[in-house]
C-alpha cells in the first residue's frame, strides 16, 4: 500500500469536473502547470485525470512502463465509435501483429514508389494557389494532403470521388471531440452518417483488390500474410484504412499550414531555407536522392514538430496503480502527457515560444531522437507508424514551396491557434500567392 500522495489540483466541479475549462481555454493545462507543477490532477470527459509534463514523464509512459497504460481506454468512446478497432486503439499482441502487417505500405519500397505522386500533387496543388491568387490555406492543404492519402493508400483517382471522401472525412474529424448524441442534425450524428458511407465506399474499394491486386497501400495489405499465413479480415482491412486515411492527411495539414505561416512571419528563415533549395534546383529537378541533402530544411521541419505539434497531448487509461515523482496515481483514471508543454520547456528549449529552426542544428541539438523531449511524432515502440511516410510529403511540399513560389500572408486574420481536432490558425491562414520567378 503506497503512502505517497495524489497529485495536486482540483477535481472541479461535481459530474463535469473542469471539462468546460479545458475544452474553451487553450492554456488551461499552461496554467495549472504553473499552479501545481508539471504533474497535477483534474477531472476532465468524465474520469479523474492526472496530466503529466516533460521527457521523464513521456519515456514512462511511451516506453519504459507501458504495462501500466491501455491506449483504447485512454480515448474518448467518440474515437471508439468513429475510428473503430484500427491500430490506433489495439493493444498487446494484436497491435504487434497488426502493425507488423501494416509497416510494408509504409516503409522501404513502398515508399520510394509513393514520390512522384506527392511531388506531382503537390505541385499542381501550388500552381492551382498561383492562379487563384488568394487562397485559405488550412482547407486547401486538407485537400491536398487528403489527395495524396486517398491516392497512395487507396488508390483513388483525383477528382469528384476523392472531394467526396475528404468532406465525409471533415465530418467524421469534427465529431470526434463531440457530445456522442446520435441524431441526425448533431455533430456527432453527422460523423456518424459520414462514417458509414467511408466504410461502404472502402468495403467496394477492398472487394476490387481481392479480385485486382493493385500496389497502392490497401492492396499491399490485402495481399500481405503473418507469420502464420492470415491475413487481414474485410473488417480489420476496413478499420486500418479509415485509421490510416485519418491519421494520413490530419496531422499533415496541421504541420504545412503552420509552415507556411511561420515562414511568412520569419523572412530571414524563409530566405534560408530557400538559397539551400536553390542550390539544389540548380543541380536538377527534385528527387528521393535530394531530399536526403536539406540539412536546414530538416532543422525547419523539426521546429514545427516542437513549436507547432498537431495534437497537444496523449491519452492513456491507467490499467495498473503506479507512483511517479512522489505522487500516487490510482488504476481506473487517465493520464494525459503534454506534447505541447513539454516542448515549450525552457530547460529544453530556451527561449521555448521563438521560433528557431538553428536549435536543432546539428552541431548544438536541443533535442536528440529518442530522448522523449521532442514527440510530435509519439515515442517508443509505438511511434507513428505513418511518421516516415508525413516526413516525406511535408518535405517534397516544402522544398517544391521554397524552389518555386512565393506568398504573403494577408493582413487581418486572426492567428491564434485552435487545437481541435489538430493545431491550426482560427481564420484557415489566407495567402496570397505568386510564382517566384527568380526560381532555378
Amino acid at each position: 500500500m503506497t503512502s505517497n500522495p495524489l497529485p495536486p489540483g482540483s477535481f472541479g466541479l461535481p459530474l463535469i469536473g473542469e471539462t468546460v475549462q479545458f475544452l474553451r481555454d487553450r492554456d488551461f493545462a499552461l496554467k495549472r502547470q504553473a499552479q501545481y507543477g508539471p504533474i497535477f490532477k483534474t477531472q476532465i470527459l468524465n474520469r479523474p485525470t492526472v496530466i503529466m509534463v516533460g521527457a521523464e514523464a513521456n519515456r514512462f509512459i511511451l516506453s519504459t512502463h507501458m504495462e501500466y497504460f491501455s491506449w483504447r481506454e485512454g480515448w474518448p468512446d467518440t474515437f471508439k465509435t468513429l475510428l473503430g478497432r484500427s491500430l490506433f486503439l489495439m493493444e498487446g499482441e494484436e497491435h504487434r501483429r497488426n502493425r507488423k502487417l501494416l509497416m510494408p505500405a509504409f516503409h522501404g519500397p513502398a515508399l520510394a514508389n509513393y514520390f512522384t505522386t506527392m511531388n506531382d500533387t503537390c505541385r499542381r496543388y501550388l500552381d492551382r494557389w498561383v492562379t487563384r491568387g488568394e487562397a485559405t490555406m488550412l482547407d486547401e492543404l486538407k485537400q491536398m494532403t487528403f489527395a495524396i492519402a486517398s491516392t497512395l493508400l487507396l488508390g483513388s483517382e483525383p477528382g469528384d470521388q476523392t472531394a467526396q471522401l475528404s468532406q465525409w472525412f471533415k465530418a467524421l474529424s469534427a465529431g470526434l471531440f463531440s457530445v456522442p448524441i446520435n441524431l441526425p442534425w448533431t455533430t456527432f450524428g453527422k460523423a456518424i452518417r459520414a462514417r458509414d458511407r467511408i466504410l461502404a465506399h472502402l468495403e467496394h474499394a477492398i472487394q476490387d483488390r481481392y479480385q485486382t491486386p493493385t500496389t497502392d497501400a490497401l492492396g499491399l495489405l490485402v495481399q500481405t500474410t503473418d507469420e502464420n499465413g492470415d491475413r487481414l479480415s474485410l473488417d480489420e482491412l476496413k478499420a486500418q484504412a479509415i485509421l490510416m486515411l485519418f491519421a494520413g492527411h490530419e496531422t499533415t495539414t496541421s504541420m504545412l499550414t503552420s509552415l507556411i505561416m511561420a515562414l511568412g512571419q520569419n523572412r530571414d528563415l524563409c530566405d534560408r531555407a530557400r538559397a539551400e533549395q536553390q542550390t539544389l534546383a540548380a543541380q536538377g529537378p527534385l528527387d528521393l536522392a535530394q531530399l536526403k541533402t536539406m540539412p536546414y530544411l530538416e532543422q525547419v521541419l523539426t521546429e514545427i514538430e516542437r513549436l507547432y505539434p498537431p495534437i497537444a497531448g496523449g491519452f492513456r487509461g491507467v490499467v495498473k496503480a503506479f507512483d511517479f515523482n512522489g505522487y500516487h496515481i490510482p488504476a481506473g483514471w487517465q493520464v494525459l502527457y503534454r506534447i505541447d508543454g513539454t516542448h515549450k520547456l525552457a530547460d529544453y528549449y530556451p527561449d521555448p515560444n521563438h521560433f528557431d529552426p538553428d536549435r536543432f542544428n546539428p552541431d548544438h541539438p536541443q533535442a536528440k531522437p529518442g530522448d522523449f523531449r521532442l514527440v510530435g511524432f509519439g515515442g517508443g515502440p509505438r511511434v507513428c507508424l505513418g511518421l516516415a511516410f508525413a516526413q516525406m510529403e511535408m518535405k517534397i511540399f516544402a522544398a517544391q514551396l521554397l524552389r518555386h513560389y512565393h506568398w504573403e500572408i494577408l493582413p487581418n486574420q486572426d492567428l491564434s491557434l485552435d487545437r481541435i481536432p489538430s493545431l491550426h490558425p482560427r481564420s484557415g491562414l489566407t495567402v496570397r500567392w505568386s510564382t517566384l520567378t527568380t526560381a532555378a
